[in-house]
C-alpha cells in the first residue's frame, strides 16, 4: 500500500505511526503510489490552499480505481466535502489511528468503513516508520485549550489530552537507542501541554534534559497566551540545557488588539513582544518563528500597520505567512466585512517584503560563525542544523555524508532562508 502525507509535524507522525500499526499488522509499504495496491492519504485542513492540494490529490487517487483511506483532520472538520470527493473512500479521523488496520481490511476486501470517533489511545509509544531515519516526532498531546474563531483544527481534534511526562521520555529513550539525533515535541499547542494532567512543558524540558544520549530537542509550535506562567522556567531551561535547539514557534497571527480579540487569540501583541524580549535579553541568538493571518474580517490599514510595527520591533527570524481564508465550521465564517482578496494581496506582498529583510538582517549577524551542525537533508543540497535550528546550507560539502552525522562548518554567506558554509576539516 502507499501512504503519502501533508500538513504540521504532527501530521507526519500521525503518518509514521499508521505506517508502524500497518506493518506490524503484516502490510506492506510501497515505494509509490503506483506499486501500491491500496492508497492512503493523511490530510490537512488548516488554510483553503492546502485543502485545495487535498482536494486534487483525492480527486488524482479515486480516479486510480484502488481502494483509497482518507484520514487525518478533513474527513474529521467537514466529512460531507469529502465524502462528495470519494463516496467509496474508508474515513479516519486524527484520533483513531489505532483502527488503522481494520479500515485497510476492511478497504481491501471491498467494504467501506467509517471511524471518525476518538478512541482511548495515547498516541505515544505507537510503532511507527520514520519518514526521517535520524528524526524522531514525538507527540506530546491531542487537540488544545483554544478556541480561535478561524482554527479549523479545534474541529478535527477537539481538547487538549496530554500524554504522561513518563511515557513520552520512554518513546525518546527508544528513539534516540534507535539513532535518531533530532527529536521534535510536537502537538496543536505545546504551550498548554500539560494544563490537564498537572503539569507543563517545562516539567517536560527538564525531564528531556535527563535523558542520556546524543541528540538535539526541537519544541512544537506554542501559543503566546501560555507563555507568561512559565517564561522564568522557559528561558532557564533553553539557556542552561543544550540538548534544547534555541527555537521556537510562536504564532502572534496579528499585531492589533482588536483583531486578536475578533480571532478569540488570548493573548495581545504585548505579550508577544514581552516573551521574544525575555528569550533574547538572555539569549541573543534565539530562533523566533511565528505566524501571521493577513486579510482577517474587518482588518483595516491601522490594524495591518500595527503587525507590521511589532514584526519591526520584535524581528522575528521566520514569519509564515496566512492570507485569511474561511474555513468550514468556524465562527470567522460568519463574519461579515470581508476583506478584498486585492488588499489582502497587496498586504501579503508588503509584509512579504519586510519579513524576508528581517530575516536576511537576523541571518547576517551569523556570518562568519562556526561550529557543530547536524546533517539533517541530504537531496539536492545538503543541509544541517546549529544550535539555534539556523539551516545550514553546505558548499562542496565532504563525500558519504549520512543523516545525522555532525561536522564543523563555518558560514561565510546568508539569505533570507538559510546560511551558507563550508565544511572545516
Amino acid at each position: 500500500m502507499w501512504i503519502e502525507s501533508y500538513g504540521c509535524s504532527a501530521s507526519m507522525a500521525d503518518s509514521e505511526m499508521i505506517t508502524g500499526l500497518l506493518k506490524s499488522a503484516g502490510y506492506g509499504i510501497a515505494s509509490s503510489s503506483k506499486e501500491g495496491s491500496l492508497n492512503i492519504i493523511v490530510t490537512c485542513s488548516v488554510k483553503d490552499t492546502t485543502e485545495h492540494k487535498m482536494v486534487h490529490r483525492i480527486k488524482r487517487l479515486s480516479k486510480t480505481g484502488k481502494p483509497l483511506v482518507i484520514a487525518g483532520c478533513l474527513p474529521k472538520a467537514d466529512r460531507m466535502m469529502v465524502e462528495s470527493l470519494s463516496p467509496t473512500a474508508s474515513l479516519m479521523g486524527p484520533s483513531s489511528i489505532d483502527r488503522s488496520a481494520d479500515i485497510v481490511g476492511a478497504a481491501f476486501s471491498g467494504s467501506r468503513l467509517v471511524a471518525l470517533e476518538d478512541s482511548d489511545i495515547d498516541k505515544i509509544n505507537v510503532p511507527r516508520v520514520r519518514i526521517n531515519p535520524v528524526v524522531s516526532i514525538i507527540e506530546i498531546a491531542s487537540g488544545c485549550m483554544s478556541d480561535c474563531t478561524f482554527c479549523q483544527t479545534k474541529l478535527a481534534k477537539g481538547w487538549l489530552h496530554s500524554y504522561r511526562i513518563g511515557d513520552i521520555a520512554r518513546q525518546m529513550r527508544e528513539d534516540v537507542n534507535a539513532g535518531c539525533k533530532e527529536v521534535w515535541l510536537t502537538s496543536t499547542d505545546s504551550g498548554c501541554y500539560g494544563r490537564d494532567i498537572g503539569t507543563n512543558l517545562a516539567e517536560l524540558l527538564r525531564a528531556c534534559a535527563n535523558i542520556d544520549g546524543d541528540f538535539k530537542v526541537r519544541v512544537g509550535m506554542l501559543n503566546p497566551q501560555y507563555i507568561p506562567d512559565m517564561i522564568g522556567e522557559i528561558v532557564d531551561e533553553y539557556s542552561k540545557n543544550d540538548r534544547l535547539f534555541r527555537f521556537i514557534h510562536m504564532p502572534v497571527q496579528s499585531g492589533s488588539e482588536r483583531i486578536l480579540r475578533k480571532m478569540k487569540r488570548g493573548h495581545t501583541a504585548q505579550v508577544f513582544l514581552d516573551a521574544v524580549k525575555t528569550l533574547r535579553a538572555r539569549m541573543p541568538d534565539f530562533t523566533i518563528s511565528t505566524d501571521i493571518i493577513v486579510g482577517f474580517p474587518t482588518e483595516t490599514e491601522e490594524d495591518f500597520q500595527k503587525t507590521l510595527a511589532l514584526l519591526k520591533e520584535t524581528m522575528p527570524d521566520i514569519v509564515n505567512i496566512s492570507r485569511y481564508s474561511a474555513r468550514p465550521g468556524t465562527e470567522s465564517a460568519k463574519m461579515k466585512n470581508r476583506i478584498s482578496s486585492q488588499v489582502a494581496k497587496e498586504r501579503s506582498e508588503r509584509l512579504t517584503k519586510i519579513v524576508r529583510d528581517i530575516a536576511k538582517k537576523r541571518n547576517q549577524s551569523w556570518k562568519d560563525w562556526q561550529g557543530e551542525i547536524i546533517i539533517d537533508e541530504l537531496g539536492r543540497v545538503v543541509q544541517g542544523r546549529n544550535y539555534a535550528y539556523k539551516p545550514v546550507v553546505l558548499d562542496s560539502p565532504p563525500d558519504r555524508l549520512t543523516l545525522g552525522e555532525k561536522i564543523s562548518a563555518k558560514v561565510y554567506d546568508f539569505s533570507s532562508f538559510s546560511l551558507k558554509a563550508r565544511t572545516i576539516f
